[in-house]
């Protein structure tokens, strides 16, 4: 989604060279087939270098053709408290942004909510963590004949899955998000712009909020194509669903239909929760007529 934005919005930048080299990628990925994406990008990282020639990216982090080596974190008593001091700020931060909306309405007064929200979600917990002694070590890994102790890893089949759906997937909402932002007439920028608004803050607090109504609808459909798009993780033996469904439980079970129908029933599950949802926030965003 992050990406799908950013990518959007450069493809409607007056620079020349932003919206061209968005156009490229939009043009590039979106017309390569997924799977053969998932097959580019493992390709590329089984090319890294074996465990002991690991290339440290910083300290504690190693990249190798076996995956990204991480630090593991290690939570000690007390972490429980700064992370209920954390989800206690989303829900606080929350409702100030509704009443800080409602006050807008009625005053015309702004509340810094951005500000507020990141001192509650991020500046209270840290300030916890602190009080609380730092209840949290790391255990590094280490290199040791010839694989790497302790720490974390991502495997390189999960990265490459990750990287061609993002890609791909981002490719097509930057589409919808350049369609939502032009169904915007020009009117509503040239007015905000006579009232002496930043062009910033016409895109976040005018266009973006109108372009949202026609975006959501096509966003909702790309979800769930990524949702289902997942299950092409088993081309490089990423273990999902399909893998764990599909090849694990029918290999102990030998009921290939009863495995084949019990990983539709998940995977159409997943794609109806996601629509709930989207659904619901489709609603709440619709204008309403009084």
């Amino acid at each position: 989604t992050i990406i799908g934005f950013i990518v959007g919005i450069m493809r409607l930048s007056s620079n020349w060279l932003l919206s061209r080299t968005a156009y490229v990628y939009v043009e590039f990925c979106r017309n390569i087939p997924l799977l053969l994406q998932i097959i580019l990008w493992y390709t590329v990282l089984l090319q890294m270098p074996r465990i002991k020639q690991a290339i440290e990216l910083i300290h504690g982090f190693f990249i190798t053709n076996r995956g990204l080596y991480s630090p593991r974190p290690i939570y000690e008593p007390g972490f429980s408290t700064v992370f209920f001091i954390f989800v206690l700020g989303i829900i606080i931060s929350i409702f100030i942004s509704k009443w800080s909306k409602k006050r807008q309405e009625k005053t015309g007064q702004r509340f810094p909510v951005l500000w507020t929200s990141l001192g509650l979600i991020v500046l209270l917990p840290i300030v916890f963590f602190f009080i609380l002694g730092s209840p949290m070590s790391f255990q590094y890994p280490v290199l040791k004949g010839f694989n790497f102790k302790g720490g974390m890893v991502i495997r390189p089949e999960f990265i490459a899955m990750f990287l061609a759906l993002s890609i791909y997937t981002g490719a097509f909402i930057s589409e919808t998000v350049r369609s939502g932002i032009l169904s915007v007439t020009k009117g509503q920028k040239e007015a905000s712009a006579a009232i002496g608004l930043k062009p910033t803050w016409i895109m976040r607090l005018i266009i973006i909020p109108q372009a949202l109504r026609v975006i959501i609808p096509p966003l909702t459909s790309q979800y769930l194509n990524l949702t289902k798009n997942s299950s092409l993780g088993i081309a490089v033996g990423y273990a999902d669903l399909v893998h764990g469904f599909g090849g694990i439980s029918l290999n102990q079970t030998g009921q290939a239909i009863e495995c084949m129908v019990i990983t539709m029933a998940t995977y159409l599950a997943i794609s109806l929760i996601i629509s709930f949802f989207m659904n619901i926030y489709n609603r709440s965003i619709q204008f309403k007529e009084k």
